[in-house]
C-alpha cells in the first residue's frame, strides 16, 4: 500500500455511519452531478466534519476487492474547491453496479500534496489508529464496502484530523 495513502488518509476514524438511500439536499457537486440528481447509478458521498473551509476535496471510488486504497488502483476521482459551508455533496460515477470503497480527502491548503493537516475519511467510517498507518493496515473490507444498484446511493463520510497521537473528526 502507497505511503501517499497512508500520509493522505491520517484520519479515517469515526463510529461507523449507515448508509441511507439519497434525499434531496444541496446542490450536487462534480463532474457527474446530473448523474446524481437524476436518481442514476452513481454514489453520492455526503462529506462531513470539515476542520476548515479552504482546499480542496478529492473522492476516490474504488472496486471492494483486495487492491482497494492501492496507489492508482482507483476507478473515479473527483476534485472539487472546499464549499464555504455546510456538508458537501459530490456525485461520483460508477459504470456498473457492484461493491465499492469510498476515499476522502480534505487537502486543507490546497497544495495537492498529502500534509499531516489534511483530513480524510473512508466509506463505513472505520476507526482507524496511528499504528494502522505505521502498519500500512487497512479497513476490513466488510467495514468501508457498500453495494451500488440501479440507482444512486448516498454514503456519508465523517473527515477527521491528526489530533495528537489520533485521529478525530472536530
Amino acid at each position: 500500500m502507497s505511503k501517499m495513502f497512508f500520509a493522505g488518509i491520517l484520519a479515517a476514524g469515526a463510529a461507523g455511519a449507515l448508509i441511507a438511500p439519497v434525499a434531496a439536499q444541496g446542490a450536487t457537486l462534480g463532474p457527474a452531478a446530473a448523474l446524481c440528481n437524476s436518481n442514476s447509478t452513481a454514489v453520492l458521498v455526503d462529506v462531513r466534519g470539515f476542520k476548515a473551509r479552504t482546499g480542496t476535496l478529492r473522492v476516490q471510488i474504488y472496486n471492494a476487492n483486495s487492491t482497494y486504497l492501492e496507489k492508482r488502483k482507483w476507478l473515479d476521482r473527483v476534485d472539487v474547491p472546499v464549499a464555504k459551508s455546510g456538508n458537501m455533496q459530490v456525485c461520483v460515477p460508477v459504470k456498473a453496479e457492484g461493491n465499492y470503497v469510498i476515499s476522502v480527502r480534505h487537502d486543507i491548503n490546497g497544495n495537492g500534496k498529502s500534509d499531516r493537516s489534511d483530513g480524510a475519511g473512508l466509506s463505513g467510517n472505520p476507526d482507524m489508529k496511528v499504528s494502522d498507518f505505521i502498519f500500512k493496515r487497512k479497513p476490513r473490507l466488510a467495514t468501508v464496502s457498500f453495494a451500488v444498484g440501479g440507482a444512486t446511493k448516498r454514503v456519508p463520510v465523517t473527515l477527521n484530523y491528526v489530533n495528537g497521537l489520533s485521529f478525530d473528526p472536530v
